[in-house]
């Protein structure tokens, strides 16, 4: 089966510590706000925190 054509995402595979995959469902589920989402959101947070500026997607479009 060949894979979707994410045009604006890019597929990476990571793990998680196993007490905080309950909570991130619940959180997605009950916000309804897909993981996909609240990820990106979770590593514009910490690049911030990092001091890493993140460029919106309007500014990255000419790339």
């Amino acid at each position: 089966m060949a894979e979707p054509y994410l045009k604006n995402r890019r597929r990476f595979t990571s793990s998680l510590d196993n007490r905080l995959v309950p909570l991130f469902d619940a959180l997605a589920k009950s916000s309804r706000i897909p993981k996909s989402r609240l990820l990106d959101e979770a590593i514009e947070d910490l690049l911030s925190k990092h001091g890493v500026p993140v460029t919106s997607p309007l500014e990255s479009e000419g790339d």
